[in-house]
């Protein structure tokens, strides 16, 4: 999924774990990321999922918002964007992934390389024969 990390203001060097999207950002409390910080609106900006596999950013009419330095009322997010709203900074990243065991799939890997290893040495008796 996403994160949001603030690197300015009061919450800076938090993290803020968006449980799905889309959500909203902004200093209302129906809010999903609320931010009380000069110059954040009400409904401020709302990050959606397009062609389910884009996170884009859509600004509201008349808030001040900037992608990467530049004013944008949409845009489509990469990894380290930095998000500028009012006079928060956020930056716009891919959390980490959950790893999945692989000690089953190496063991079974090992068991089969023994078993044509001992298949060979059986056939190599069979031929000496």
């Amino acid at each position: 999924m996403v994160q949001i990390q603030f690197l300015n203001g009061a919450r800076a060097g938090s993290q803020w774990l968006p449980c799905r999207l889309p959500f909203s950002i902004g200093r209302s409390p129906h809010d999903d990321l609320r931010v009380e910080a000069d110059g954040v609106w009400e409904r401020h900006a709302r990050v959606e999922l397009r062609d389910r596999q884009r996170a884009v950013l859509i600004a509201s009419e008349h808030a001040r918002t900037s992608v990467n330095g530049q004013p944008i009322r949409e845009a489509i997010l990469r990894n380290g964007d930095i998000l500028e709203l009012g006079s928060v900074q956020l930056q716009f990243s891919l959390s980490q992934a959950a790893h999945r065991g692989l000690r089953f799939r190496e063991a079974l890997t090992w068991i089969g390389i023994a078993l044509m290893a001992l298949a060979q040495v059986a056939l190599v008796y069979l031929l000496a024969q």
